[in-house]
């Protein structure tokens, strides 16, 4: 199941402390405590694995390396390694503790969201003409502690909406590498799959039903991955007892859910077209129309009905492209 919100306590590594120390050599009995090492930080880093939150779907805290104490001779403790934590990219981190947003939209893309504390200074540090032995270091400072909300929202170019089982799967399949289950029963999906038809990203989301937006059905937790895509494709089943019903329920369910979501480009998919006449087909199409005037008639058995696909699936590319 794909994990796409959680929260986690992140801490950053406290600093290492400062020592008292002084040198052994004869006749230079002077102050050689080291400062201690810096906490390492805490960094969110873009990665393109959709799958990189799910570690935290039972480990809650982590936290980075802690500075080391410093050492004789003025040598500085190490400093605490970082902790880089790998989120996939679109994920909105929400800082809880400092009420901030980090907006993770590129491979690679780095937020330091925990600074490590700084380390103590040793004797060393404190020696002066009236202080030539100092008894006095400082010990670290901590790291931050934050609670982070990580919400992934998907940065995809299309994304395939509709009722259950009216052939989003078997779309993303035929034109991508994608490997989504596909069966004649509702649910298949259980969760969001990406694939990439030349440079476009397609996102096949889980099925919506009536009342998603509220919470109903499996599909109201993927809703908001579709606030990021550039098109949406509608996908209504020709064999439904109502098509244009189908189609205004999908579409109250996203008014409710974002109304900026109905000023997205859509396209109308009239998926299974192969199980009705020509004449039916005509009539639903015309109907569909007096809502949506981009509709296009899907069949997977046949090249003509995925090549209309593959002409809108262009078009976006080429707008894309400016």
């Amino acid at each position: 199941m794909l994990t796409d919100d959680v929260t986690i306590v992140v801490k950053a590594g406290n600093g290492g402390d400062g020592v008292v120390r002084f040198s052994k050599t004869l006749m230079t009995k002077g102050p050689t405590g080291g400062d201690g090492g810096r906490g390492g930080n805490v960094v969110l880093k873009g990665v393109s694995d959709l799958g990189a939150l799910r570690p935290f779907r039972t480990k809650k805290k982590v936290h980075a390396q802690d500075g080391g104490r410093g050492d004789q001779n003025m040598f500085t403790g190490a400093n605490g390694s970082d902790l880089v934590i790998p989120v996939p990219v679109g994920t909105l981190a929400h800082d809880l503790t400092h009420e901030k947003t980090y907006d993770i939209g590129h491979v690679g893309e780095e937020y330091v969201i925990a600074s490590g504390g700084n380390g103590g200074f040793g004797n060393f540090h404190f020696r002066s003409s009236k202080a030539t032995t100092p008894m006095r270091a400082n010990t670290g400072k901590p790291g931050e502690v934050i609670d982070v909300r990580l919400e992934l929202k998907m940065i995809a170019d299309v994304g395939f909406v509709g009722y259950p089982n009216v052939g989003k799967s078997s779309l993303l399949n035929a034109l991508t590498n994608a490997s989504s289950k596909v069966a004649n029963y509702q649910f298949t999906t259980l969760e969001a799959h990406l694939g990439v038809y030349y440079d476009l990203i397609l996102a096949d989301i889980p099925g919506l039903i009536s009342g998603a937006a509220e919470g109903k059905g499996l599909g109201h937790k993927f809703l908001r991955h579709i606030e990021r895509t550039r098109v949406l494709f509608h996908f209504v089943a020709a064999d439904s007892a109502d098509p244009l019903a189908d189609y205004r329920s999908i579409r109250r369910e996203l008014e409710v859910f974002n109304p900026l979501l109905l000023e997205k480009e859509e396209w109308v998919i009239l998926s299974k077209s192969d199980e009705k006449s020509s004449e039916d087909i005509s009539a639903v199409c015309a109907i569909l129309k007096k809502e949506n005037s981009r509709v296009v008639c899907l069949t997977l058995l046949e090249d003509d009905g995925l090549d209309a696909v593959r002409d809108v699936l262009s078009k976006v590319m080429l707008k894309k492209q400016k």
